[in-house]
């Protein structure tokens, strides 16, 4: 036997298929090393390459979306020509973002699409975890969410007022959420292409993105927990909910289970405790927190400036003709502000599985539209704004997990286990329900 044919032989089979991970605000790449390590353990180099993006990390968040997605853009255009120099040839791209990553992920794909990359590859998975696709504004009721829609977008970067939805994205005049989910953008457009497309939604104890905004739903089903008896995915259970029937038939919903004398005082200082902690974060943390937003914000700036002239020491120009960690415990008492408020609605008319339906119609793995329930919901009061975007990523169809992470109340971190903690061991079946169940290679 020829030995040169024996070494061809053990040559290991090039990957074809790139799969992109984007962190969250505030985030950096070691927030996706869960994801990527699972990605790893499961597909050999061989057949996939995992590419955990880098140059948004931290306060460069700040800077918005749209930098955000031209560095995305530039990164994974950057890596694919790396690839093809060494013999490695992609033909298939995938991407994952999480939280405000998925924001990025959504502006970067357009550029992508815009610049012929999906007419090269074949689009496969695109997933989002936690992701705010309507933006981060609580629908209004009670003091706190007053401030938080209202004190919230003065934090000063654009990145921030773009969540909010008071910016205007360029000559526009729309907020960046709005123009992501036109219709006849690029960005929509290229978001068609992807053959998966799926979320994952928390449904407690998200502090910094809600229901409605994670899972691109009008309504809330999972405001009265205690009351219902949830319905798991076979598998996963008690942590991703079946997306096809949220809860158990009404012959078997759970009573409500009387408070305890005990547990009534626990509340009752709970709150108590929490309205004094808001008094001091406003007085003194919230004042801080700004001051430091408004040098960040500077900075940001200048980046920006930088970066529009083209002086930032890569080649983002070709993007820009197209489209003419705070410390962790401010973060969390900052959205707690929001979150510990109850939304408004505009009606109580809307029937559940209304947005889902048209979901399933456009996604291939589900040819029917079962109503989950017999049951009526309630409209949250979202502005018109937010509605559309809603209506508009609704007809391209996603497939909606909601995610129930009972061990740790900071489930916004937990459901990809953003760093190694017992308490994030639910992200775990969150992941292996997606491995198993949503990503092809």
């Amino acid at each position: 036997m020829d030995p040169s044919n024996h070494a061809k032989d053990d040559i290991p089979r090039k990957a074809d298929h790139l799969c992109v991970l984007i962190h969250g605000f505030w985030g950096n790449p070691s927030h996706m090393d869960h994801l990527a390590a699972s990605l790893r353990e499961r597909y050999s180099d061989d057949h996939l390459r995992v590419l955990v993006l880098e140059r948004n990390a931290g306060t460069l968040t700040y800077d918005g979306i749209e930098v955000g997605g031209e560095r995305a853009a530039y990164e994974i255009e950057e890596t694919l020509n790396s690839l093809a120099d060494e013999g490695c040839r992609i033909q298939k791209l995938s991407i994952v973002g999480y939280s405000f990553g998925g924001l990025v992920a959504r502006y970067a794909i357009g550029l992508l699409y815009a610049r012929g990359w999906l007419d090269k590859l074949e689009p496969v998975n695109f997933t989002t975890f936690v992701s705010p696709h309507v933006g981060v504004r609580i629908p209004l009721k009670g003091i706190w969410s007053h401030i938080w829609n209202n004190v919230g977008p003065q934090q000063g970067s654009t990145s921030v007022r773009q969540l909010f939805m008071v910016d205007s994205f360029g000559d526009t005049g729309r907020p960046m959420l709005s123009v992501l989910a036109d219709p006849d953008s690029i960005f929509m457009r290229a978001l068609a292409r992807f053959q998966n497309r799926c979320l994952y939604a928390n449904v407690i104890n998200d502090r910094t993105t809600i229901f409605y905004t994670t899972s691109l739903s009008t309504v809330d089903p999972f405001r009265d927990l205690e009351s219902l008896q949830v319905n798991y995915v076979k598998g996963y259970e008690p942590v991703v909910i079946d997306p096809d029937m949220y809860f158990l038939p009404s012959g078997e919903v759970k009573p409500k289970e009387c408070l305890s004398l005990g547990s009534r005082i626990w509340r009752f200082l709970s709150a108590a405790l929490f309205s004094i902690f808001i008094v001091l974060f406003l007085c003194i943390v919230l004042p801080l927190f700004f001051l430091h937003s408004v040098c960040e914000w500077s900075h940001s700036r200048q980046r920006v400036r930088v970066h529009e002239e083209g002086k930032s020491g890569t080649l983002f120009k070709p993007y820009r003709v197209m489209i003419k960690e705070v410390q962790s415990a401010i973060e969390e008492v900052y959205e707690d502000v929001g979150f510990r408020q109850d939304p408004e609605y505009l009606s109580v008319t809307t029937k559940t599985g209304r947005e889902d339906s048209i979901t399933r119609r456009n996604s291939p793995k589900h040819s029917s539209s079962p109503i989950r329930e017999d049951r009526n919901y309630p409209t949250l009061a979202l502005t018109p704004a937010q509605i559309t975007i809603i209506e508009s990523l609704n007809s391209v169809g996603f497939r909606k997990y909601p995610v129930y992470i009972h061990n740790h109340r900071h489930s916004h971190a937990a459901i990809i286990v953003r760093v190694p903690n017992k308490g994030f061991d639910e992200g775990k079946i969150v992941t292996k329900h997606w491995l198993d169940n949503e990503f092809q290679v």
